[in-house]
């Protein structure tokens, strides 16, 4: 069988280390969450750092109510510990914006209620079958929660980015590493792979179900574009001239004055960025962040380039020529370790443009995974034969021209929460979020 995609192992898979594997995802989560509101007083917590930002206080108690309502009482079938809070945590019945006017659980409250919620949640893992439901099949309530705490401690990362004061979380620095000098685009090859997939245990809807597509060649960059030519566009006048510019696009940054990346203002002949309370020189071979799809869009067409779209990144990431097969990862299908990429928030910023030389695909491409989330062409649509699963408001709801395409993760991102069918999506202004990009161009051009 050719074009396909790793076999699924739910079957064979041993029942204790799927719980052994849900536990940890659980615990990694909840210390990272722990970290990101333990870091800040109480006044932080509570206060709203931008509009577009939930206060972090409603999303820590926002992961225990989710976590209550699928594992306790969806899965476990129990009784409702706090039913006259779910409207509160309800993402769709509250905008981000209203959310402080909210009658919110205190910080000291809503710590116990997320640690009473996950006491119990520990309980009923360690009893759970793993068969009988979707739900439980291999663990997926489980699995689907430990994405949902991460995706929300990814949110509370940018909410600390958006934080004013002093810097309040630190990090090692990713390995330094020589310049890269390697080629600059890599040939993918033309023809059909397997797109999605139907048998990653802890995939969600979205992802769902793999399917044939044909793919003409196309050249892609072998690194995610950097600092430096970045800065290149910027000196060039690339947002004075409205020809590089979707029309949107060009009237988006107009009305709001973007000369920049979000977070860099000129000092004198260098660029500064701040970053996490942090006031530091750009380095110029980190790959670019906190950039747009109307940026990322409008520097492709001026480098006489353009975004890959999202079939195009998926089969630079996953295709193996030589096995004629779709990989979960770009190294291949073991889960991701630190010597394949930047992620779970183990440094606070990009590694160089380069690094992860472990991590890169069969054909050389590196860095598809982690350091930054990468804007594609692609409108964010479902694939042929999607389910909503187990909520429309996950995926379908958002289905539409409204939201781009996002892949390979950020440094913010952990590796439950990602991997090489993992989709992301937002607004084509958003520049809060951990966002660069890649071009491509077709092989004729």
């Amino acid at each position: 069988m050719t074009h396909t995609e790793p076999a699924a192992d739910t079957g064979t898979v041993d029942p204790e280390a799927l719980r052994e594997r849900a536990v940890a995802s659980l615990v990694v989560a909840r210390d990272r969450t722990t970290l990101l509101t333990s870091c800040v007083e109480d006044p932080d917590l509570t206060a709203q750092h931008s509009p577009l930002m939930s206060p972090l206080v409603w999303d820590l108690a926002h992961i225990g109510n989710q976590e209550e309502q699928w594992l306790l009482r969806a899965v476990a079938g129990r009784e409702a510990i706090r039913p006259e809070i779910d409207s509160l945590y309800d993402a769709f019945e509250h905008p981000r914006a209203d959310r402080p006017k909210l009658p919110l659980l205190p910080p000291e409250e809503a710590r116990r209620y997320a640690a009473d919620v996950r006491g119990r949640a520990l309980d009923v893992l360690e009893k759970a079958a793993f068969h009988g439901t979707r739900l439980t099949e291999a663990g997926f309530a489980f699995g689907m929660i430990a994405q949902h705490e991460q995706q929300h401690d990814e949110t509370m990362l940018i909410t600390h980015q958006l934080r004013k004061g002093p810097q309040a979380l630190t990090a090692p620095d990713p390995e330094p590493v020589p310049l890269f000098t390697g080629r600059s685009e890599v040939l993918v090859p033309g023809g059909p792979f397997t797109m999605g997939t139907s048998t990653e245990p802890w995939a969600l809807d979205n992802e769902r179900p793999a399917h044939r597509r044909e793919v003409p060649p196309f050249y892609i960059d072998t690194t995610p574009v950097t600092n430096a030519a970045y800065q290149a566009f910027i000196e060039d006048g690339g947002y004075a001239n409205p020809r590089w510019w979707a029309p949107e696009g060009w009237a988006h940054i107009r009305k709001h004055g973007i000369t920049a990346p979000l977070f860099w203002r000129r000092d004198g002949r260098q660029w500064l960025r701040r970053r996490f309370g942090v006031t530091e020189v750009v380095p110029p071979d980190e790959p670019v962040l906190h950039v747009c799809w109307y940026e990322a869009d409008a520097y492709a067409r001026w480098d006489g380039r353009r975004l890959p779209t999202e079939a195009e990144w998926e089969k630079a990431a996953r295709y193996d020529p030589a096995g004629d097969r779709s990989t979960r990862y770009p190294w291949g299908d073991a889960d991701p370790g630190p010597e394949h990429a930047n992620l779970g928030q183990r440094h606070l910023r990009p590694a160089p443009a380069g690094s992860y030389p472990a991590g890169e695909s069969p054909l050389g491409i590196r860095q598809l995974i982690g350091d930054v989330w990468e804007w594609t062409a692609s409108d964010f649509l479902p694939y042929p034969g999607f389910r909503a699963f187990p909520y429309k408001e996950y995926s379908e709801v958002f289905f539409g021209p409204e939201y781009k395409v996002l892949r390979g993760g950020s440094f913010a991102v952990d590796a439950v929460a990602c991997r090489g069918t993992f989709r992301n999506w937002d607004y084509p202004i958003r520049r809060q979020i951990f966002s660069g990009f890649r071009t491509a161009r077709s092989e004729d051009v």
